[in-house]
Formats: structure tokens, sequence, C-alpha cells
């Protein structure tokens, strides 16, 4: 009885946007995996543009001096963040539907570290590898290459 070939998913991901690439077998060429779009719009904005327009004030508690206060959360950070674990999400949810066997992560180091946190444990049981670049400018075609 032949056996059935292990479906790999390749995701391809920076802060903002990702793709997910499937592979069929071992020798069989990298297609795209779904029609979603991982693209988050705000990862992409700087973070001045992000969040409230001016910093809060705060009197001196010494004198009649007032001094802007430094933002809490990077909004840019934030938005990064909150992108992986959307991406997560989704991996998680095709790990539980049994859509993949194996799956590739391909991000720069701080990305991957997001997506490592935010994943699933069915989806982060299914890690095969990871890679720590920035590889979503790179045509589907020339990723095999980068993948050995």
């Amino acid at each position: 009885m032949p056996t059935k070939p292990l479906t790999t998913w390749v995701l391809v991901a920076d802060g903002a946007k990702a793709r997910l690439l499937e592979r069929i077998g071992a020798k069989a060429m990298l297609t795209p995996a779904s029609d979603k779009c991982f693209c988050d719009t705000e990862a992409r904005i700087p973070t001045r543009d992000l969040g409230a327009d001016r910093p809060g004030r705060v009197h001196e508690s010494a004198s009649v001096l007032r001094h802007s206060m430094e933002p809490r959360v990077d909004w840019h950070r934030y938005a990064k963040e909150q992108f992986a674990k959307s991406v997560a999400d989704a991996l998680e949810e095709a790990a539980l539907a049994k859509k993949y066997e194996a799956l590739i992560l391909v991000a720069p180091p701080q990305t991957l570290g997001d997506l490592r946190s935010a994943l699933g444990k069915h989806a982060k049981a299914l890690i095969a590898g990871e890679i720590a670049k920035d590889l979503t400018n790179l045509p589907d075609q020339d990723l095999p290459a980068h993948l050995v």
C-alpha cells in the first residue's frame, strides 16, 4: 500500500506580510497553499504615525516645570506582534484540520520569535525547520535553494 506523501507548508513572513507555500512530497515544487492574504498595513506605518498625537505632559514634583512623557507602548512593535499572532492562529487552525504534516518558518529573527511564542501547541509540534532570514521579496521559484 503506497504511503501518503508528506505535505509541508513553508511560511515566508516578515513583521507585516506573509505567504504560505505548500509542497506535497519531497521532490515537488512549492505552490501557494492558500488564497488567504496575510498583510498588515499598520505594521508598515512608522511608530511616530501610530498611537497618540502628542505624548502626555507631566508636572515636575519639585518645581513648576512640565515635560513630555515617552509613550509606554511601541505601537509599531505592537502591530507586528499582533500580526504574528493572527498568522499563528491561522497556522494552528490548519494544523488542527490536518492540512499539513510539517511546517517550515522563514522570517527575520524578531518575527520568528514572535511567531514561535504565538504558535499553538499543535502547529508548534509540526515545525520541521526555521530559517532566520527575510526572504519575503524572493520569488517563489528561488525559495527552494534557500531551504536546503
